[in-house]
């Protein structure tokens, strides 16, 4: 039997109570970027539900590689499922406006429907990603559904993948809708009606009480919960002009918050301001770009925000220093650096 070539992380990007999200690359391969799910480190508590996600991710995995936009299947094993890096920015950042991003995206779900796959958690626009050419790309398919059947389900889980989408274009493109788009936006399934009026509430219950989540994304509700004092027993202090807090994965275990403080006080000012117990990293910056901008320093997500800036070069002048200067530097400890 063959050694296994480890995995050697570089960043992580996500970390919830079913598994850590981290890219890197195989060892002798720093070229090939790859991402990988970690399952090794689950509490026992979590194991089944998150065995039950790395199933259904591992079976979608396997049914879409191949096709153009979607990630392709490694390996699994042990430490994880390891994935092919998707090259791109979340649709929240991208906003992409033109015809051909929307094209290239129903071509991806129809191709995920010649081979029984829905998607089901499209309504993420961090699930859709655009390429730096322009084009579409989907990721996370831990709720994915591979169907033996064309049966009704599937028809009703694949309409509503497409209507996410068509959501997601109402948001960033509504001029590109067409008039059957804007009536399929008007028409939900009936297990949709269903989900909103009903199950969905049990899920935020869940998800926000027992996990504390609060943005879709696990990443924890300390923002939402303790941002606003936070922010405000900043700003008594007259020589701090803006704030803005940001999420990031702690090196051991789970999620910090990273302040982005826009003041002329040094390092050593500001972070006497507050308490580590109440806001892990704390930065002084000359000036604040959007906060979508500092969340992608904040989770060291740099090929992102390479990205967005090729795009927008005008923010490379405020951002460039806060890169430089970021206080983050997980991917750094996991190389070794």
């Amino acid at each position: 039997m063959s050694e296994r070539t480890p995995f050697i992380p570089t960043t992580v990007h996500k970390r919830d109570e079913f598994s850590e999200t981290v890219s890197g690359h195989l060892e002798g391969a720093e070229d090939a970027k790859l991402v990988l799910r970690k399952l090794d480190g689950v509490p026992f508590w979590a194991k089944p539900i998150a065995s039950f996600l790395a199933r259904k991710e591992i079976r979608s995995l396997r049914v879409v590689t191949g096709i153009k936009g979607t990630p392709d299947l490694i390996r699994v094993d042990d430490e994880g499922i390891l994935r092919s890096w998707s090259a791109g920015i979340p649709l929240n950042l991208a906003k992409p406006d033109t015809a051909e991003f929307y094209k290239d995206a129903k071509r991806i779900l129809r191709g995920m429907r010649r081979r029984n796959v829905t998607h089901n958690d499209l309504a993420k626009p961090q699930n859709w990603l655009m390429a730096p050419d322009g084009s579409a790309a989907v990721i996370d398919f831990q709720l994915a559904s591979v169907h033996r059947r064309r049966g009704k389900l599937f028809r009703i889980m694949g309409y509503e993948d497409l209507r996410h989408l068509v959501k997601q274009k109402r948001r960033y493109a509504p001029a590109l809708l067409t008039p059957a788009e804007t009536k399929m936006l008007a028409r939900k399934s009936l297990p949709t009606r269903i989900w909103m009026a009903t199950g969905k509430r049990a899920y935020n219950a869940i998800t926000r009480g027992l996990f504390s989540w609060s943005d879709g994304e696990g990443t924890g509700n300390r923002i939402a919960q303790d941002g606003p004092s936070i922010t405000a027993d900043l700003l008594k202090n007259s020589a701090v002009h803006c704030v803005s807090l940001s999420p990031f994965a702690l090196p051991a275990k789970g999620m910090g918050i990273y302040a982005f403080v826009q003041t002329d006080l040094s390092a050593q000012e500001v972070r006497a301001l507050i308490s580590e117990t109440r806001v892990e990293l704390i930065q002084p910056v000359a000036e604040l770009p959007r906060t979508d901008v500092l969340e992608l320093i904040a989770m060291n997500r740099l090929d992102e925000l390479e990205i967005v800036l090729n795009a927008e070069p005008d923010l490379r002048a405020i951002t460039d220093p806060i890169v430089a200067g970021r206080l983050n530097l997980t991917d750094r400890r996991l190389d070794g650096l």
